[in-house]
């Protein structure tokens, strides 16, 4: 059976676990998320694959460009990318990848970006399903009445990803406290 090669990676409140197959990230998510089970058996089958504990140069690669973000000290990412999910989950991620750093876009503004306004429950489904946080920036989808919804990793570290991306608008102290929350 073919393998996803995956790791678990410790920041200072998070813990992640990254996948990789085929030289392509297909995984980096929070480890004690809600739906671990789900996600993680939804990646396996739609690679055909399952999970070993060692280590590659995408998952390195992955790890560095992580702590560089978390630092402040980088705001893309260019890491390939292997989306596993529907047709539509994979639309709506990749949808994703184009909310720029720092800004914010709601659940309904990101339905019509996929041309398909009706269908903002849905969205926010396949939001919640994306498996490579960060990179695919769901944390930066958010209610329409501007309110933080619900997020893998928590909305204390939602807000804190945020606030990390908005640094130029706060006061020293507060991307001090930002950067502490992940080094």
């Amino acid at each position: 059976m073919a393998t996803i090669n995956i790791q678990f990676y410790k920041t200072k409140n998070s813990e992640f676990i990254l996948g990789s197959f085929a030289n392509k990230l297909c995984m980096l998510d929070y480890r004690y998320r809600t739906r671990r089970d789900a996600i993680d058996n939804r990646i396996k089958a739609g690679l055909g694959a399952d999970f070993l504990e060692q280590d590659d140069e995408v998952l390195q690669l992955a790890r560095t460009q992580l702590d560089e973000y978390l630092l402040g000290n980088r705001k893309t990412f260019d890491i390939p990318l292997l989306m596993v999910g529907t047709v539509f989950q994979k639309q709506v991620w990749s949808a994703l990848v184009n909310v720029p750093y720092g800004k914010t876009m709601s659940y309904s503004e990101l339905a019509k970006n996929i041309n398909n306004e009706k269908a903002v429950r849905a969205v926010a489904a396949a939001n919640g399903a994306n498996a490579i946080s960060i990179i695919v920036p769901c944390h930066r989808i958010i209610g329409n009445n501007g309110e933080l919804t619900g997020y893998a990793g928590g909305i204390p570290v939602k807000k804190a990803l945020l606030k990390l991306e908005g640094t130029a608008n706060h006061d020293s102290s507060c991307i001090f406290e930002t950067m502490n929350m992940f080094a």
